[in-house]
């Protein structure tokens, strides 16, 4: 055999090789993904990228955990392929814009009023969340009580600000008013520091105050049908390639396989779930979505 023919043959073991190398190896797949802090500190989030990475080990996910407006700020500006969110009439403002498509609603869970044991403003026994937060108005007013809020213009920010607008009130500037700038977890450390309220989602709370670090906290006043608190997940318009199929293809594991494991989510850590999984109120979940998208 000539030296020209086995240099040949071993060119070609070499290309084959390597073909059988890349196809067991496909390229790494990296999908950005801006998120409320809610599905990030609970870690829900990371728990789902992990399952789908089971059957999808190429893709890997860079998570961005930030209020819901910057979420969709971002989102605006390319700097995501997929968003998580849950602020309805934020979201319904960047999907007319044609910023983001293809919403899918895949979990709940209710908003909370939490504060200190002593519950100076007497919120425990309120007939509404609005009757709530008039309480810690005047309580403040009064020199008895303090209202941390987020201030961050999350989805938990957005419906604190509906809450006051609604009872026609406007905390902003007061002294017992305090604003964090920052996600869930800092507001309700800040919270159980100052022994104040404040709104927050159920998830968060129940982690920290699991942890221990909530020792000043209760939750003082909760209201299903005024409280929803509804996740949404987008595709960004902007987002093109192998980074738009393997965002997609998560959306739809979260909202089919995923369910189950969000209603598992934290019942054995916790004692109940963290997140409801939206499969079986989606009917209902998007009536509700709508109407908030309105307010």
């Amino acid at each position: 055999m000539s030296k020209a023919v086995i240099v040949g043959i071993l060119i070609i073991l070499v290309i084959t090789i390597s073909l059988a190398i890349y196809s067991s190896n496909p390229k790494e797949i990296r999908v950005r993904v801006t998120t409320t802090t809610s599905l990030y500190a609970t870690g829900l989030l990371e728990y789902l990228a992990d399952e789908f990475r089971k059957e999808h080990s190429n893709t890997f996910f860079d998570f961005i955990p930030v209020g819901s407006g910057e979420a969709l700020r971002r989102a605006e500006n390319g700097d995501a392929c997929m968003v998580f969110v849950h602020a309805p009439s934020l979201e319904k403002w960047y999907i007319e814009k044609g910023v983001i498509n293809s919403r899918k609603i895949f979990a709940y869970n209710y908003f909370i009023i939490v504060g200190p044991i002593e519950d100076p403003a007497d919120i425990r026994d309120s007939k509404s969340v609005i009757n709530a937060f008039k309480k810690i108005y005047e309580a403040g007013e009064e020199g008895k009580a303090k209202f941390v809020s987020r201030g961050d213009y999350s989805g938990t920010h957005i419906k604190e600000l509906s809450v006051w607008s609604q009872a026609d009130l406007d905390p902003h500037g007061r002294p017992w008013y305090l604003e964090t700038g920052s996600g869930m977890a800092n507001t309700l450390l800040v919270a159980n520091e100052e022994k104040a309220y404040a709104l927050s989602d159920v998830g968060t709370y129940l982690k920290l105050k699991k942890e221990g670090k909530l020792s000043d906290l209760e939750i003082l006043y909760s209201n299903d049908t005024e409280l929803i608190n509804i996740y949404s997940v987008y595709i960004v318009s902007l987002c093109t390639g192998a980074e738009k199929q393997a965002a997609q293809e998560f959306a739809e594991f979260v909202i089919n396989g995923g369910q189950e494991l969000i209603a598992n989510y934290g019942t054995e850590e916790y004692g109940q779930r963290l997140f409801n999984p939206a499969r079986d109120n989606i009917d209902w979940l998007e009536e509700v979505w709508e109407k908030l998208s309105k307010t």
